[in-house]
């Protein structure tokens, strides 16, 4: 799924979803390419219920969001369009 995410420096989000809902292949275009890197190797493998639980509403500078809550949004709209 490709994801456009907004108020972040971030481009675009894309990732796979397993049928076992587990998510793979995190690809950030854009952002702080150590943390957004990180972050994709963190959540590989994970349940993207999981992944929505520790991510959602994480800050950065008072942006009232973030790469990581914005990849949470990401997985979200993907459920909600499964």
């Amino acid at each position: 799924m490709k994801y456009i995410p907004s108020n972040v420096c971030s481009r675009e989000i894309n990732f796979e979803v397993a049928p076992d809902n587990t998510v793979h292949d995190v690809h950030f275009t854009g952002g702080c390419h150590g943390n957004t890197q990180g972050v994709s190797r963190l959540v590989e493998g994970m349940d993207i219920h999981e992944i929505i639980n520790r991510l959602d509403g994480i800050n950065c500078r008072g942006r009232g969001t973030s790469c990581p809550d914005q990849l949470s949004r990401a997985l979200k709209q993907y459920l909600a369009e499964a």
